[in-house]
């Protein structure tokens, strides 16, 4: 190839990315314009946003298979199709049903056709330097994408519509298509078929544990909260959450999984994915700390701008705004990363990152008021974003060169599932950890208050879960159901503190995550 001919395939690998990862965090900054003009709730947009990331975390692995099987060229073009098919359903949505058909299902399954064949179309047309160059643009644009998306979404929300950037998207993809006919495919097909049962069990085994977790805050983790019902009769076995039970069986189904594709790597048949790659140390490092990161990226991006939306009533702009030094951290220190390779180890680059978001996680717990303003605020967000930034410019590298060339379809394939897996995680966990201690705080508050007996009583037989709302509709509620104006304000008042207990347990979490993380990063190549 000519040297623009080249480099003219990354860009438009990166240009795919960029659209894809830019997808989610443009919804995150949109949501109170989404709930609004879709008469949803915030609950049914957490779990469009989980079962976006579901999707393509539950069939990315079979996504891979079937790009070696069609070829890298023609399984990016189709899943480029399909993408933008989903954009645009998207954008023409008048129901929150709509949305999820057209966003959390279509999109996610025309991503998981494009994201393996971008690791594997890189490593199949760029060699040594070049392909490290190209792996370091990749990440870049991936965290360019998480940095511009909050502003994108942001203006184009506030000043346009939502539905806009999901019809640019559409217009992206067909440019896309475009240029992608004209690349070079060098890789060979498989002609082995795909074993549809471990599609399966992936996919089943993924979708209960993430549905789990997401619906945690309305049916309780152990103990039933609101129990779902059939035929008018609760289900809870034994006095135990169904959460509980979707989160054991799940788990079952995905050792299942693991042991299925033992069987077929013995058997030399062709397994979803290989199970000896795992015994790579960098690369089970690599993917260990790749889904701590989103976990990590995922719960910022979801708890922050709901904070700011839902409760203090910020338009998508402002949010976007408020967000903009993590942005600028991560934009900032993905380049410094890229740059710091050529006199540190990859390990070390990684490590940096993982202490400077403790410690950026430690002053944003520090830093939380009702308002979420001040300088320590904006610090604790730019170091953030420095943290994510650092790990960025790396672990895509480290994944990728950690197995031969014809395994770079399937390790792309990994890193597409462990990502949205963790986002998936993250948004479900932590999501469910800042709602569930909204309720429980909010009924503590209430108990703990000067208010009347009765309205204590009230509160206690009749407040199971409690939906995000503005302090302002909380004491109109009040009001309506009878209360004074004080018992109303006063109701409000503890409304407000639950609130914020719940964003600063819902940190807390964060923290322990970003410990853990640490521990996960000792196989990391350190030279």
């Amino acid at each position: 190839m000519m040297l623009m001919n080249k480099w003219t395939v990354v860009a438009v690998l990166a240009l795919a990315q960029f659209v894809m990862v830019l997808d989610s965090t443009v919804m995150n900054v949109s949501i109170q314009e989404v709930v609004t003009d879709l008469g949803t709730t915030v609950s049914s947009m957490q779990a469009a946003i989980t079962f976006y990331t579901l999707t393509m975390a539950a069939f990315m692995l079979i996504g891979a298979k079937i790009a070696s099987k069609l070829g890298l060229v023609k399984a990016f073009v189709i899943g480029a199709l399909i993408y933008g098919a989903g954009s645009l359903i998207t954008g023409l949505s008048q129901n929150i049903q709509t949305l999820m058909l057209g966003w959390s299902l279509i999109e996610g399954l025309g991503a998981v056709l494009v994201i393996p064949t971008i690791a594997a179309l890189i490593a199949t047309n760029y060699k040594g330097k070049e392909r490290i160059t190209a792996y370091a643009i990749i990440g870049g644009v991936s965290g360019a994408a998480v940095a511009a998306g909050p502003l994108i979404g942001g203006f184009v929300t506030t000043y346009f519509s939502w539905r806009y950037v999901f019809i640019a998207e559409t217009i992206i993809m067909l440019a896309v298509l475009f240029f992608a006919k004209k690349f070079k495919d060098v890789s060979a097909k498989s002609n082995k078929p795909i074993d549809l049962l471990s599609g399966l069990l992936s996919a089943a085994g993924m979708a209960l544990v993430v549905f789990g977790m997401l619906q945690s805050k309305v049916w309780g983790w152990v103990t039933p909260i609101l129990t779902p019902q059939i035929n008018g009769q609760p289900i809870a076995p034994f006095g135990i959450s169904v959460v509980a039970y979707l989160i054991i069986f799940g788990s079952v189904i995905l050792w299942l999984f693991y042991e299925r594709q033992k069987k077929l790597e013995t058997q030399k048949a062709n397994p979803l994915v290989d199970v000896s790659l795992f015994k790579i140390n960098r690369l089970r490092s690599g993917l260990a700390v790749l889904f701590s990161q989103y976990v990590i990226t995922a719960s910022v991006f979801f708890v922050i701008p709901i904070y700011l939306q839902m409760i203090l009533g910020k338009d998508a702009l402002e949010t976007g705004i408020k967000i903009l030094p993590l942005s600028v951290g991560l934009i900032l220190f993905s380049l410094a990363g890229t740059k710091l390779s050529a006199k540190y180890s990859p390990k070390k680059i990684v490590r940096l990152g993982q202490i400077v978001l403790v410690v950026s996680t430690l002053l944003l717990l520090q830093a939380i008021n009702k308002d979420l303003t001040g300088v320590l605020f904006a610090i604790a967000m730019l170091l953030l974003g420095a943290g994510l930034g650092l790990l960025a410019s790396q672990l895509g590298n480290i994944n990728m060169s950690s197995v031969a060339e014809d395994k770079s379809s399937q390790v792309g394939g990994l890193q597409g599932a462990f990502q949205n897996l963790g986002s998936s995680f993250g948004t479900a966990l932590i999501g469910s950890v800042m709602i569930a201690s909204l309720t429980t705080g909010f009924i503590s508050n209430v108990q703990s208050s000067s208010l009347p007996s009765n309205i204590k009583e009230y509160v206690q037989l009749n407040t199971k879960s409690v939906q995000i709302l503005p302090s302002s509709d909380v004491e109109q509620y009040a009001i309506d159901t009878g209360l004074s104006q004080t018992e109303s304000q006063q109701i409000a008042t503890i409304y407000q503190q639950a609130q914020l207990q719940g964003l600063k347990k819902a940190l807390f979490y964060l923290v322990v995550i970003t410990l853990l993380s640490i521990l996960l990063s000792r196989n990391l190549p350190n030279k």
